[in-house]
């Protein structure tokens, strides 16, 4: 079996060009593959065109990539909590094809499952399907690009018609991705909510990237215990468990709840 384990970070990702597309694992701040991003932002890669759930925060995650303007397009879910993700898209320097999150973790699983296409009931009805939602301004604030209208069919689904929207799969030249542990043969084990989308992340790439907290030796991790097998994984990155983790948004309980 091939030894997947690269001694650094910056390493890693020294083939990511200018222009790549990245498939970017993470929910919210959850399993944000830090030290990738913060190698590639290191690095001066731009002009990148990125598949993640979020954007992160305004400096932290791919926020770093964005405030830095090294991100051409973002496929996101949700941009709610990136102020500097609001002005650029709205002053027409960003990208942003903005996809059902449901459907953006179908997408990804589809692409690295060999899938070009499904059809979903999410979108049907709404500009999601129809066209017509701004992915680029204009500086003046009007409409530069704007989505393409989706195929439409009608399918019997428990006896009746119901409409569904085609929805074509994501392929990316690299994906970026962390987990709790792995080991050299690139199999990996997330912890928690950082499953949600590295898995998917992770599959979509063609050369997938993956920086762990702890690597073992095969045969250390349980079969049974193994979220994403190795074939999906190209390179590993150990960067220990004491790597920087923000919360994204802090809160407790009210006293006696």
């Amino acid at each position: 079996m091939i030894d997947k384990h690269w001694e650094s970070a910056e390493a890693a990702i020294s083939d990511i060009e200018d222009g790549a597309s990245l498939a970017v694992g993470g929910f919210g701040l959850s399993g944000n593959p830090i030290a990738l991003i913060e190698a590639l932002l290191a690095q001066g890669t731009k002009n990148l065109s990125v598949v993640s759930n979020n954007c992160g925060v305004d400096d932290w995650g791919l926020g770093v990539l964005l405030a830095a303007q090294r991100i051409r397009k973002m496929t996101s879910s949700y941009v709610g909590e990136n102020k500097e993700f609001e002005r650029q898209f709205l002053s027409g320097e960003l990208e942003l094809e903005l996809t059902p999150q449901g459907t953006l973790a179908e997408k990804l699983r589809a692409g690295g499952s060999g899938i070009a296409a499904f059809f979903t009931q999410t979108g049907v009805g709404t500009q999601v399907a129809e066209g017509g939602l701004p992915r680029r301004y204009h500086r003046d604030g009007s409409i530069d690009i704007a989505s393409p209208a989706k195929d439409v069919r009608v399918f019997d689904l428990n006896g009746e018609p119901k409409e569904f929207v085609l929805e074509e799969a994501i392929t990316t030249d690299f994906s970026l991705v962390h987990a709790a542990r792995g080991d050299r043969h690139g199999n990996l084990v997330f912890n928690k909510a950082a499953r949600n989308f590295n898995p998917l992340a992770a599959m979509a790439g063609r050369i997938c990237i993956a920086q762990v907290e702890q690597l073992v030796e095969p045969g250390e991790l349980d079969p049974d215990s193994i979220h994403l097998p190795g074939v999906f994984v190209h390179r590993i990155v150990e960067v220990g468990a004491d790597i920087p983790k923000r919360i994204e948004r802090r809160t407790v309980a009210a006293e006696g709840a």
